[in-house]
């Protein structure tokens, strides 16, 4: 599971955004998105970190690594 902290992340359209990117970028990875701790939780099926936080700052947000 790799987590990142999303903290530009406010609302519904946020959170439908960024799992989009994340899915376009890794169509079997399963998205998990807790909008109110500002955590986006990604179980990838072939993309590693690096593609999945590009995926999400491609889609106009700032994702920090989370532990």
């Amino acid at each position: 599971m790799i987590s990142f902290e999303v903290n530009d992340m406010s609302c519904g359209h946020c959170v439908r955004a960024i799992t989009q990117a994340l899915q376009q970028a890794d169509p079997g990875a399963q998205v998990q998105v807790d909008l109110d701790a500002h955590r986006v939780q990604v179980q990838p099926v072939a993309a590693d970190a690096s593609v999945l936080r590009a995926a999400i700052e491609e889609a106009g947000y700032t994702p920090v690594a989370a532990a």
